[in-house]
């Protein structure tokens, strides 16, 4: 390992992470001549976009694809090309990445393959970052502002407690984390646990080369198809004619268009949701309910517990399994920051202004750490447009008092709507939040 040295640097603020979002607010700085260094653990820019191409860890598999329309996960100064698909693949979407950093000319300011360690709030105000490069050698720098972009799928969640006998279990158990190709298990019998997004695409995948693969489902959720009436859904979310709807209506326009175009989950052996669309994260997939209707993908209940090579259901049925895969989600983890900051896993809810601001730590700022129902570039761009005029000055925030009332009736809001599940409190709705952001970038 290198030694360590003090960096003085001029310039004044940091982003952490070099992915969507991080670009974003490079790109937002780099517009108002404000001075940044941008700093990112990885060989390159991309973020999880470009892991699958690059072979490393992470929560991107090789057969992702974008889930929402390239019109509208495209930067708004560098549309994707024309030339893309309606839903660009992984690999698509990190090469478009590297241009647009190439093109906003943000590359010269970022250091990648740098990790940063820590990141300390000073008495006297400003921060103290401490990162290490490639060669080990550890820097420490103080900037004014922190901004971090380093996005929430960081930590592999699996269950609070894994089913009975897991210790026993002959063949291997892994996180979605860890997947990355169908082809590493062909002929073997797999059981993916969870319906969330990175589930129905794991087993979708896997029933194209697995000998049988098993979908384990404990709780009902809404999967809705890529595209409605032939547009992708969404663009229909965005449309001035859905908008204008109350939310009631919204809600009941969405069932009634889920209905005719898939009928009801029962009817594939899936678990109905035991509550309305919109009041949890929705599963957007145009191929899990495909792959059951042609025997692809088995769906069974909750795994009970586990023998040898035998897994045992809920319902009381048995498969045999060469692998289990839990997609179980993420947990948000930000180990570099000092304990006790609002995005704080241990803390619980997220708590920041506008999703954005630490009310009790002037100059640190998060942008992307939001859950939105569709495309979450245009939000991050706007976050980042905010940010960057508070940076420069151009914006002054409330007291931190009014910040924190803002926060507490959003987060009553969300447990009224969500309840108080893991990670609601960085759901946010895309048309009303993207409103509220363009407002406060005007003011």
């Amino acid at each position: 390992m290198g030694g360590s040295h003090a960096g003085a640097t001029a310039a004044t603020v940091c982003v952490i992470g070099a992915g969507l979002s991080g670009l974003a607010t490079a790109h937002a700085l780099s517009v108002r001549g404000v001075d940044f260094v941008c700093l990112e653990k990885s060989p390159d820019v991309g973020g999880i976009w470009r892991q699958p191409g690059a072979g490393e860890r992470g929560p991107a598999y090789r057969s992702l694809h974008l889930n929402s329309a390239k019109q509208l996960t495209g930067y708004a100064d560098f549309p994707m090309p024309s030339e893309l698909p309606l839903y660009p693949s992984h690999s698509d979407v990190a090469a478009y990445l590297r241009s647009f950093a190439e093109w906003a000319g943000l590359l010269p300011r970022v250091e990648l393959r740098t990790e940063v360690l820590s990141v300390r709030q000073e008495a006297g105000g400003g921060w103290t970052v401490v990162s290490r490069d490639a060669h080990g050698e550890v820097t420490e720098r103080r900037f004014e502002q922190v901004i971090v972009a380093s996005g929430h799928n960081t930590e592999a969640a699996l269950p609070d407690s894994l089913p009975p006998g897991s210790g026993s279990f002959a063949g291997t158990i892994l996180h979605s984390m860890d997947y990355g190709d169908g082809g590493d298990f062909a002929g073997q019998r797999v059981v993916v646990v969870g319906m969330g997004a990175s589930g129905v695409d794991i087993a979708a995948d896997l029933s194209r080369h697995a000998a049988q693969t098993v979908l384990s489902v404990r709780r009902g959720l809404h999967i809705v198809p890529k595209q409605l009436f032939g547009m992708s859904v969404d663009l229909i979310a965005d449309a001035p004619w859905f908008n204008d709807m109350s939310f009631d209506e919204r809600r009941r326009f969405v069932e009634q268009a889920l209905f005719v175009a898939r009928g009801k989950l029962s009817d594939y052996g899936l678990p109905e949701p035991d509550h309305p669309v919109f009041s949890s994260a929705v599963t957007i997939s145009d191929e899990i309910l495909s792959r059951i209707r042609h025997g692809g993908v088995i769906p069974r209940p909750a795994i009970a517990s586990l023998d040898g090579s035998t897994v045992t259901f809920t319902d009381g049925t048995t498969v045999e399994a060469d692998a289990i895969v839990y997609c179980t989600g993420f947990r948000m983890a930000f180990p570099f920051l000092p304990a006790g900051c609002p995005a704080d896993p241990r803390q619980g809810a997220v708590e920041l202004y506008k999703r954005v601001v630490a009310p009790d730590r002037p100059g640190l700022y998060f942008v992307g750490l939001i859950r939105p129902v569709g495309s979450i570039t245009r939000l991050v761009e706007a976050q980042s447009r905010w940010v960057a005029r508070i940076v420069d000055g151009d914006v002054t925030l409330p007291s931190a008092e009014a910040m924190r009332e803002e926060i507490s009736a959003y987060l009553s809001g969300i447990e009224e709507r969500y309840g108080r599940t893991e990670g609601a409190s960085i759901q946010v709705d895309v048309g009303p939040y993207l409103r509220e952001l363009r407002e406060l970038q005007d003011a």
